[in-house]
């Protein structure tokens, strides 16, 4: 009796420091299912119906990988990802591979504002009130409010996104042939189809992620000690973000792929579900992009200014108040009110800029991988916790894959294909 008292005591505690400690993960890979993910997932779904689902596996167990080495660079050396990068491979490679990613999160953060518009429409509510309010709500958030506060509501807007689960099982989809599709994918390889894989590993793995999870562990003052249930909560958003994924895919694969609709936009997604599977499935699709576009555009315009303030040596992060950290919130506000604005210009062109922002994302994300790998295995920094042979393995992989796949992305159109 006494022995299971303690053993019931035990797991409480660790129960306990698990809901303390959890944030990070869930929160970065959450805010990967953002207006340009969901638009992705979309996409892939209504063209190839459940074709595509397969690539998610891969993706997840890359996510995982690459997620733990992230917390574990933070928790060990107490730095983030751009400092690390800074110290070990100078000023001028920095400053290019920040510029560009600078860039490219302006280009997702008007993507997010292009969902927040889009969503509101569906209900009627026009993009020159949408935008405005969305951009000052999260600025307010940021600017004046603390990081548990700003993580506790990040998280509820993570539980938010399982609406998709609703709108999937509204759809009626076909069980048996998602199994065998990912079984048996039958895809053909050409140019669209390449291009849609890697758009959907990359918007799974995004550069920004990998600096915002360091951050945000550093942020939390998590230790080594809390290594085990940062990985737990690491496994909890790796697997949330592809769920959501998946249910996305299933959606559209069963309402607009048999129905030969083709879509080139979340929003166009949802209002095409409406005739397919009920104006509520259409109502709950679009109140799902309306929270991934809100939660997406606090992250990734702060993740932005965190790294790129680090990277240069500026104080950054939200618990710092105005005065101490003037550069970082000039960047984060700057970020948010150019991207607000740019949705707000009548005919901008928001899919070039959606796809290249995320043609940006591909170019930097091997760049972003090749650098933490090298600096994980390099026991100068991480001394007794570096990589293990199989992270390696699975690490260099990704990076190889990607270049493969990119290579021959350019290649297929020469051939005709």
């Amino acid at each position: 009796m006494f022995r299971t008292k303690i053993g019931k005591s035990g797991f409480f505690r660790n129960l306990a420091i698990f809901f303390a400690l959890l944030g990070p993960g869930i929160i970065t890979g959450s805010v990967d299912n953002d207006a340009g993910g969901i638009t992705t997932y979309s996409v892939a779904g209504a063209m190839y119906g459940y074709g595509m689902i397969w690539t998610l596996i891969p993706s997840l167990i890359v996510l995982l990988v690459i997620q733990e080495m992230n917390a574990r660079m933070g928790i060990v050396t107490g730095k983030g990802l751009s400092d690390l990068i800074r110290e070990n491979a100078g000023v001028k490679v920095t400053f290019f591979i920040f510029i560009g990613l600078l860039i490219s999160n302006i280009g997702n953060t008007t993507t997010e504002f292009a969902g927040v518009a889009g969503s509101m429409e569906i209900f009627g509510v026009s993009k020159y009130i949408s935008v405005p309010v969305a951009a000052v709500l999260v600025w307010i958030l940021v600017v004046k409010g603390t990081y548990k506060i700003a993580e506790r509501i990040f998280l509820i807007f993570s539980a938010s996104l399982l609406t998709y689960v609703v709108s999937a099982l509204m759809a009626k989809p076909d069980w048996g042939e998602i199994g065998s599709a990912i079984v048996r994918p039958g895809i053909e390889i050409n140019t669209q189809s390449l291009t849609v894989i890697i758009a959907l590993v990359g918007t799974t793995i995004a550069p920004w992620m990998q600096f915002y999870m360091q951050a945000t562990v550093i942020e939390k003052g998590l230790k080594i000690k809390d290594y085990k249930y940062t990985v737990i909560d690491i496994v909890a958003g790796c697997i949330i973000t592809v769920v959501v994924a998946f249910f996305i895919m299933v959606a559209c694969g069963s309402t607009l792929f048999p129905n030969g609709i083709v879509i080139s936009e979340a929003k166009d997604a949802a209002l095409s579900l409406e005739p397919l599977a009920g104006r509520l499935a259409s109502h709950v699709f679009a109140f799902g992009l309306f929270v991934a576009s809100v939660f997406s555009a606090t992250i990734l315009p702060l993740a932005t200014a965190f790294y790129v303030c680090e990277a240069f040596g500026f104080e950054a992060g939200i618990d710092r108040k105005l005065d101490e950290a003037k550069e970082f919130y000039v960047l984060y506000t700057g970020i948010l009110v150019i991207s607000a604005a740019i949705i707000l210009i009548p005919n901008a062109p928001l899919i070039g800029i959606s796809i290249w922002s995320q043609v940006l994302n591909g170019i930097l994300l091997p760049v972003v991988l090749v650098s933490m790998i090298l600096l994980i295995n390099n026991k100068k920094i991480m001394g007794s916790y570096t990589n293990k042979p199989f992270q390696n393995i699975i690490g260099w992989g990704a990076v190889g894959i990607l270049v493969i796949l990119s290579g021959t992305l350019l290649i297929l159109p020469a051939l005709g294909n």
